[in-house]
């Protein structure tokens, strides 16, 4: 059974600074399109290339693996979700390392500090994934779906109830009535 893993990597941000002026073809060569947009967009482009950088090390951490043969540079990137929160992006040799071990999710976290950029990652398995919380309204589904069971079990005993004083008044009578028959017709 495969298990999560767990990466963490620093990078100090006058560190990536000084690459990025020295090599200018650094980003382009390690970074993706989208990547180097957020970054240069930012009031600290170095910032964000190191946390990226970090977020990079992290991931192939967690994955149990680095760069190297069969895995490249821009085998693991960062987008952001709908909320701006990061999100690890798994191509090439960093997929096909995840896909072998049963990794479906590898959670992401960057913090930046004015020198250090860090970076956290998880990959998870679909045994150590944690499990998605019932919104509130699943759960009003839920009561609601079970005060209906319980509103048809008194229904079904009320009519059982019913059936049963049919069956008491017609022995009375004198006839014969067998009680789980729900007509009430006579035998």
């Amino acid at each position: 059974m495969a298990q999560a893993g767990i990466g963490v990597d620093i990078v100090e941000i006058p560190r990536m600074e000084a690459i990025l002026e020295r090599t200018p073809s650094f980003a382009s060569r390690m970074f993706t399109e989208e990547e180097r947009a957020y970054c240069d967009a930012s009031s600290r482009p170095a910032a964000h290339y190191a946390a990226r950088f970090a977020a990079r090390e992290a991931v192939l951490k967690a994955l149990g693996i680095g760069f190297g043969p069969g895995v490249g540079r821009k085998d693991v990137s960062v987008t952001r979700d709908s909320r701006g929160r990061p999100q690890a992006v798994l191509a090439g040799g960093a997929l096909k390392a995840a896909q072998e071990a049963g990794i479906v999710e590898v959670a992401l976290s960057l913090s930046l500090t004015s020198g250090l950029a860090v970076a956290n990652a998880m990959a998870m398995t679909s045994d150590t994934r944690p499990k998605p919380k019932e919104s509130p309204l699943d759960e009003r589904a839920r009561i609601a779906l079970s005060f209906r069971e319980a509103r048809t079990v008194l229904d079904e005993l009320e009519r059982a109830q019913d059936i049963g004083l049919v069956a008491d008044a017609a022995s009375d009578d004198g006839r014969t009535v067998r009680g789980d028959d729900e007509t009430g017709s006579q035998h």
